[in-house]
């Protein structure tokens, strides 16, 4: 596999982006591209395979879409992005709309837990890029309501996600039914043999392009943990939320854990929301839109809708549970400080869950400092053999 990686920055002008896609991302004010876009359109716009790392909040959406848009404005073909989640779905669809509309540009959304009878409508208006999560993509091919064809361009993002939920099988079953002569590109926070076995079997010499190593965390959120009592996890969640005063996302490993944690942090006073795979489609929308806008001030997430969760200005990300899998720390943890803004993440980790705290560290390649609340410190049990960072004290007010 080729490696393409430089440091030197320019405006999207240099990148060989056409006048139109350059007069779109004018209007949107966007003029210098982020190191992934930077990196990746001018591959990505000879046609070229490419395998992508750059941790979450870098713009990786735009550094394949608008490749894509271009190429197939010159080629007539269908674009085609598979990715994990309906909600990343719909941001994906939403970004790429906002930069395409001025050209014309039509998507589908082919995505669970919604109707198949407009996703059909929309599939017979030929769109120029079709945005699917696996399981309905599946769904639409063996129904025979979308021909694949005419696919010259296919984009798996969050592809280690894709294999965390088990579509692994469905991801080998789509990119069989597409032609043989298309450009691949792969996308991705971290790359474990299982997307890179993926990589040498369906793609041709990709170029890839690595802006961060695998498992890096967002350069400027800050990472704290406390180790605590199980028991103690609500009272400090409490006084977290009364001391920070921020836009926080709030992740638990189950999605009974997160209906359950919703009514205590709306019991304590606080706007919230929950988003799961239990929710609905229009309840997840709901509370996503809500949780953007300022209605909710909290979101309670599980890992499946964490990828999905584009929001600027998130404060704070408070990982309640620790994740089953290091790599979800990683896109957690994402959901603040991005596209260059800092951020604040806080750990809340039982003695039992030591392993699990190592894992973390040694995939980001970095010990999280651990704070002792000054007020529960006789309840917390931090010993410097777990953790060999300084002790930060916190005194809420």
């Amino acid at each position: 596999m080729n490696t393409h990686n430089t440091t030197e920055q320019f405006t999207f002008t240099t990148l060989g982006i056409v006048e139109p896609l350059l007069d779109s991302l004018t209007r949107l004010g966007l003029k210098i591209p982020t190191p992934i876009q930077h990196e990746v359109i001018p591959v990505a716009l000879t046609g070229q395979d490419v395998v992508g790392i750059a941790q979450t909040g870098t713009g990786k959406t735009l550094a394949f879409g608008i490749p894509m848009i271009q190429r197939l404005a010159a080629t007539k073909g269908v674009g085609m992005i598979v990715l994990p989640t309906r909600e990343l779905a719909l941001q994906v669809d939403e970004s790429l709309r906002r930069v395409g509309q001025h050209l014309g540009m039509r998507t589908a959304v082919l995505i669970g837990g919604a109707a198949m009878g407009p996703q059909i409508q929309a599939l017979r208006r030929n769109p120029h890029i079709i945005i699917a999560t696996p399981g309905r993509l599946i769904d639409h091919i063996q129904q025979k309501t979308i021909q694949t064809n005419h696919v010259s361009i296919i984009v798996l993002d969050e592809a280690d996600h894709m294999f965390d939920m088990g579509f692994a099988p469905q991801v080998e079953k789509i990119l069989d039914a597409l032609p043989r002569a298309r450009q691949t590109m792969l996308f991705s926070a971290t790359m474990p043999h299982a997307i890179m076995n993926l990589a040498t079997a369906h793609m041709k010499s990709p170029i890839r392009v690595e802006v961060a190593p695998s498992g890096t965390p967002p350069e400027k959120v800050e990472q704290e943990l406390y180790i605590l009592h199980k028991e103690d996890k609500t009272k400090l969640l409490k006084k977290l939320l009364e001391y920070e005063r921020v836009s926080t996302i709030v992740f638990t490993r189950t999605k009974h854990g997160a209906s359950k944690l919703v009514k205590i942090v709306r019991a304590m006073g606080y706007t919230a929301a929950e988003i799961h795979g239990n929710r609905s489609l229009p309840q997840r929308k709901d509370a996503l839109d809500g949780f953007k806008s300022g209605k909710y001030r909290v979101l309670v997430a599980t890992d499946v809708a964490a990828r999905g969760i584009d929001v600027q200005g998130v404060g704070l990300v408070i990982n309640y549970d620790v994740p089953e899998n290091p790599e979800d720390y990683v896109h957690r943890i994402g959901r603040t400080a991005r596209a260059g803004a800092t951020g604040h993440a806080i750990t809340f980790v039982t003695q039992e869950q030591r392993n699990d705290l190592r894992d973390i560290e040694r995939l980001i390649n970095q010990k999280l400092t651990v704070v002792r609340d000054e007020e529960l410190s006789q309840e917390f049990s931090p010993t410097r053999k777990v953790i060999s960072a300084g002790y930060r004290h916190r005194r809420f007010h």
